[in-house]
């Protein structure tokens, strides 16, 4: 396998792995009945639309049918990929849903 080959194949293996992590965080909020696009603006106010969001939303299952996604799993995953603004508003989300229980 050539370098190239090499550095496409851990290319499209991060971006396969950042679409998961994406659909994680689509399905989280819709087990929990929370606006994924709301709560992305909210972490980055600055950004325009979010493309690979809105596709990850169309692809969420009921929240009856989905598995659980605890919420400190999904904080982790957000911030194992840099997105520490969105795992922090997904953070204080979650520990306000504690709160209201």
């Amino acid at each position: 396998m050539s370098q190239d080959e090499l550095s496409r194949k851990i290319i499209e293996k991060y971006q396969e792995d950042e679409r998961m992590m994406i659909r994680i965080f689509a399905q989280w909020c819709t087990n929990h009945n929370l606006d994924a696009v709301s709560l992305y603006e909210q972490a980055y106010p600055n950004q325009g639309k979010n493309e690979a969001l809105k596709e990850a939303l169309e692809e969420v299952l009921p929240k009856e049918e989905a598995s659980d996604i605890s919420d400190e799993m999904v904080v982790e995953v957000l911030q194992f990929f840099g997105n520490d603004d969105l795992a922090f508003v997904a953070a204080s989300v979650a520990e306000e849903r504690r709160g209201k229980r």
